[in-house]
Order: structure tokens, then sequence, then C-alpha cells
């Protein structure tokens, strides 16, 4: 069940472990977007996605806090030009959020995102909205930032 609320997706609600996910390009390009606010908050994550080659599907988790871990998701295919108007990957995005759904039930964490794949990959929430729904079992939280 999604849970909307306005705040900040980096200052995650409520007690317990917490997975901050977020959509990445297959390009490591990182310096736009949600990926701001996670840099400002935290290097790590940024660090560990610049160099590496990954592929559309690919997840890496990044345990930031004590109680906080970041998934740098690769549901982007490119960068978002006039050629390439919707990089989203829907296919890949039910692949990312199946290993997190898998990960986040070995720490029992709530899942914390921004409207994922709705800003620069050119989404449509209408349209990642229900892969969302029928991926993920647990307590998930959607911010709407104010």
């Amino acid at each position: 069940m999604i849970n909307y609320i306005n705040g900040d997706a980096t200052d995650p609600t409520g007690d317990g472990n917490k997975f901050i996910i977020h959509i990445c390009n297959d390009v490591c390009a990182w310096g736009a977007g949600f990926v701001l606010a996670v840099s400002k908050r935290w290097p790590e994550p940024e660090a560990r996605f610049k160099g590496v080659v990954l592929s559309l599907g690919d997840v890496q988790i990044t345990k930031v806090e004590n109680d906080v871990w970041v998934c740098n998701m690769v549901a982007q295919s490119g960068l978002r030009s006039r050629s390439n108007s919707v990089p989203l990957d829907l296919t890949a995005l039910k692949e990312c959020l199946t290993k997190v759904e898998v990960a986040a039930s070995s720490q029992n964490a709530s899942i914390h995102m921004p409207r994922i794949g709705c800003g620069l990959a050119g989404g449509k929430w209408e349209d990642v909205e229900p892969i969302v729904s029928s991926s993920l079992h647990r307590k998930t939280y959607v911010y709407d930032f104010e």
C-alpha cells in the first residue's frame, strides 16, 4: 500500500529500517534531479555509482546511516533528449523494484521515494504507480516535495 505524504524523501518518516529508492540512468551520469538531494546529504551513493558499468535492471544499495539505505535503481536508458523523450524503461523498473523488495524484506525495511521515473526520466505516474504497487509489498511512502 502506498502512503502519499508531503515532505523530503531524503528525510524518511517513521521508525525502523528505511530504503530510499530512486531512478538512475545507464550511462553513469549523475548531476540533476533527485540525486542532487541525495548527494547533498550523503556522498556514498554517488561515489559508488560513478565510474561503474551498470545495466538496465541493476540496483546498487548503499547503507548511509544506521537504519537508512539508498538504492540506485538503473531504469533509465540514456539521457532525456529530443530523440529520446521518455528514457524510463518500465521493464527495468519492475526488475529493479523486485530486487529492492527482496533486499528490503531481508532488512524489514519500509520504502521511501519521490515519484520515481516522473522527473528527468520522463515517465508518468499513472504508468509507474501500478508497477510500484504490484512490486512492493511493504510500507511504501511516496513524497511530494513541498
